[in-house]
């Protein structure tokens, strides 16, 4: 068998955008000593080796792709350009102890795609646990588990899947991986999206303070800075340990571009003093590819859809490449019908995917949240942290036009589109807004309960990113109690909302109801935080509402 690329499902052309809560800084040249540094001690004595672990992702029924990158010598630190050609065989098992390999084959990792490889295996069987490892110069990498897809025409009792987003390496630890890596119960995990950031040190911490450094220290701009961050980031154990434990399914979101960013810029980027918005955001898409196990889709982006079965189908959307630059908060404009959040080509396929799809389960990975959110009847005190946090005008009331609501005519197209063809049991998945969230998502928000609910929504709160009690700077769940009921009363489709902790989420999907199951961290700062269950929300087949229950998964 031969290690190959194939691209998916995808569309037209490129560009990236999001939200948050600082703006730009400056930047500053890569220097390779300060990186070698920051690298493991091993990286210098022991060459060549395998420092940033192994991961797959983009499981398919008869294959998955593999990642790695090898560290060829102690100089060929992650965006240093540096490091000689290096031959990486990688090998497929159907056991931990490789006794009955089933695929195997080599790949040539250059500088000059920063000494990352990926195996796009196929000929694999479907829902099957495999091992795999790759090799250079006498040295193995960590063994590692991955999973297929099941067959398409497979009959499926139940998939379950990890769910993370918005993981600030200043703010935290990320402890929220380890724990998902310990359940051992993965059909795979998702990342929707702020895998890295971008900030310069110290500007996005956590309540203002750096809990660890990240490398390196200025705002990534170039590509070696995007590379560098990137391999800092995959240092990390935590983040190594649910890479090594089951596939990951990623989409990107602004951060891993620039805070903000939209298809002609950023908020966090200043044309001409940081170079132009053209080559950061190449320099970023081309890092992140070279970094992460994803398949680009058509130019570069990151919507592509996977199947599971005949339970669920995975549309995953690119929301940053072809959006129209954010409206004023307040402002007319998000109903505009000449902007976009998706770029008309992949709404068309977005569409044109659900109407087609023929699974129990149409499951949405989406970066900023569908459903409506208006603040009207917040008191003063709670309205300004909340506007600072979701870019809102801190003097009045808005909505947050960095998601759905700053894109109206999309949103309308969409959920028509799903009630004029009867499409059921669509299920959208969120992350950027550093809360948990359990919404019904209403055709006319002004109306509802009267208004019917087209699909369903789960929102993940943030792995390390600061939420609104860190903003406020009070204890945990301090906002949240005052907070969640005025939400709500403004918002009737909103079951539930918690807009202080961290953590992640567990997606369990059998044919009678999608159930998602919240889990929150004791402490982000600790490297050793325990977690525990919060609450669990689930959406029965055919109901299209969210409705609570009592036991996790």
């Amino acid at each position: 068998m031969t290690s190959r690329y194939r691209a998916p499902e995808g569309v037209n052309s490129p560009s990236p955008r999001r939200r948050t809560v600082v703006k730009a800084a400056a930047a500053t040249a890569v220097l390779a000593g300060p990186l070698i540094a920051a690298l493991p001690a091993k990286a210098a004595t022991e060459t060549p080796a395998f420092l940033h672990g192994v991961a797959s992702g983009d499981p398919l029924p008869d294959g998955v792709l593999l990642w790695t990158r090898v560290t060829p010598t102690a100089e060929a630190v992650p965006g240093s350009g540096l490091g000689p050609d290096t031959e990486v065989s990688w090998t497929v098992a159907t056991d931990k102890a490789f006794t009955n390999i089933v695929a195997k084959g080599s790949l040539t990792a250059t500088a000059a795609s920063d000494h990352t490889v990926k195996a796009d295996i196929r000929g694999l069987a479907p829902a099957t646990d495999y091992f795999f490892r790759f090799s250079a110069g006498g040295t193995d990498s960590p063994a590692a588990r991955t999973r297929t897809a099941p067959a398409t025409d497979a009959t499926v009792s139940g998939l379950r899947f990890g769910v993370v987003t918005c993981a600030n390496w200043e703010a935290g630890y990320f402890s929220s991986y380890r724990h998902l890596a310990a359940r051992g119960d993965l059909d795979a995990w998702l990342h929707l999206g702020d895998y890295i950031y971008e900030y310069k040190s110290g500007e996005y911490g956590t309540r203002g303070t750096v809990v660890r450094p990240h490398a390196p220290l200025n705002e990534i701009i170039t590509l070696a800075d995007y590379r560098t961050r990137h391999g800092k980031y995959k240092t990390d154990p935590d983040l190594q340990a649910l890479h090594a434990k089951a596939p990951v399914v990623a989409i990107w979101d602004d951060h891993e571009f620039a805070d903000n960013a939209w298809s002609g810029g950023a908020v966090n980027h200043t044309e001409g003093a940081e170079g132009t918005w053209t080559a950061r955001q190449a320099a970023a898409k081309q890092a992140y590819f070279e970094w992460m196990p994803v398949r680009p889709a058509i130019e570069g982006t990151t919507y592509r859809r996977l199947r599971f079965g005949k339970l669920a189908d995975l549309s995953l959307l690119d929301l940053r490449s072809f959006r129209s630059q954010q409206a004023s908060s307040g402002s007319g404009a998000v109903d505009d019908p000449d902007r976009t959040i998706t770029g008309r080509a992949q709404l068309d396929w977005l569409k044109a995917g659900l109407k087609a799809s023929d699974t129990k389960w149409r499951l949405v990975g989406n970066s900023v949240m569908i459903a409506p959110f208006v603040i009207g009847s917040l008191t003063a005190d709670l309205l300004k942290p909340l506007a600072k946090l979701l870019d809102l005008p801190q003097d009045g009331i808005g909505v947050n036009t960095d998601q759905w609501d700053g894109y109206t005519d999309d949103r309308r197209e969409l959920l028509a589109h799903l009630r004029s063809n009867a499409i059921g049991n669509t299920v959208f998945l969120t992350g950027d807004i550093h809360m948990s969230w359990a919404n019904d998502v209403p055709v006319d928000a002004g109306t509802y309960p009267l208004s019917p609910s087209a699909a369903t929504e789960f929102v993940i709160t943030s792995v390390t990113s600061d939420n609104l009690d860190d903003i406020v700077k009070v204890p945990e769940g301090t906002v949240s109690a005052l907070a969640a009921p005025l939400i709500q009363l403004a918002n009737r489709h909103v079951h539930w909302v918690d807009t202080d902790r961290h953590g992640y989420g567990v997606l369990d999907i059998t044919a009678d109801r999608a159930q998602m199951d919240y889990y929150v961290l004791s402490d982000r700062t600790s490297p050793t935080a325990t977690s525990s269950w919060e609450r669990s929300y689930r959406t029965r087949s055919g109901t299209q509402k969210v409705e609570r229950t009592y036991d996790p998964v």
